[in-house]
């Protein structure tokens, strides 16, 4: 597969706002060529004042180490506000990456998003 061919794989990002979170629902690929948006849409909310936000994995087929490098990043500047950066997935082969990088120690993670409201609502 040559680079043009890779480049086709696309990335979709859906922002929603739910229970005071930032929501950002990806579907498709999150790697070396994709991760960039998603970098830019995580600066965009902080530089916003939007601090707590959610990232949507449920319909990534695929996330790459520059994905979790971004989704890092995007940790990093929202502790830096006191925030918070949660991952929503339930799909094994995506939270295998988190446990093998120890990740699922750094964010929160939650099955769904009945699951974050509750979350919210309990706090």
């Amino acid at each position: 597969m040559d680079n043009e061919e890779r480049e086709g794989a696309e990335l979709d990002i859906v922002l929603e706002s739910i229970g005071g979170f930032s929501l950002i629902g990806l579907s498709g690929e999150v790697d070396v060529y994709s991760a960039p948006k998603l970098r830019e849409t995580i600066k965009d909310l902080v530089d916003d004042g939007k601090y707590n936000i959610v990232v949507d994995l449920e319909k990534v087929a695929f996330l790459d180490s520059t994905g979790l490098g971004v989704l890092v990043g995007g940790l990093k500047r929202v502790k830096h506000h006191d925030g918070e950066l949660g991952i929503i997935c339930k799909q094994e082969k995506i939270l295998r990456i988190f446990r093998i990088t120890g990740l699922t120690k750094v964010f929160p993670i939650y099955s769904s998003r009945d699951e974050l409201l509750a979350n919210v609502e309990e706090a």
